[in-house]
């Protein structure tokens, strides 16, 4: 956990930029790190792999059988998380 297998990305920071990548954010080097990363360590290779699928799924969540107050809930915490 958290060492390197090779590459410029070490595990612990492969986490830490797990969204910047799915999401296309990452500068063309440390994409290119990143993925050398994963063709070298299947745990890491796993995880993204379980956040790419937890990211489609919450992406098809229907907000529309929310009560009004879960709803302000869920905007309260996640205006709190991201001022």
């Amino acid at each position: 956990m958290g060492g390197d297998p090779g590459t410029g990305v070490r595990c612990d920071r492969l986490v830490e930029l797990v969204t910047d990548y799915l999401e296309g954010a990452l500068d063309e080097a440390t994409a290119a790190q990143f993925d050398a990363h994963l063709a070298q360590c299947p745990g890491c290779d796993a995880y993204v792999d379980q956040m790419r699928q937890t990211a489609h799924q919450l992406s098809h969540v229907s907000l529309d059988g929310l009560s009004a107050a879960t709803r302000a809930r869920l905007l309260e915490a996640f205006g709190d998380m991201f001022g």
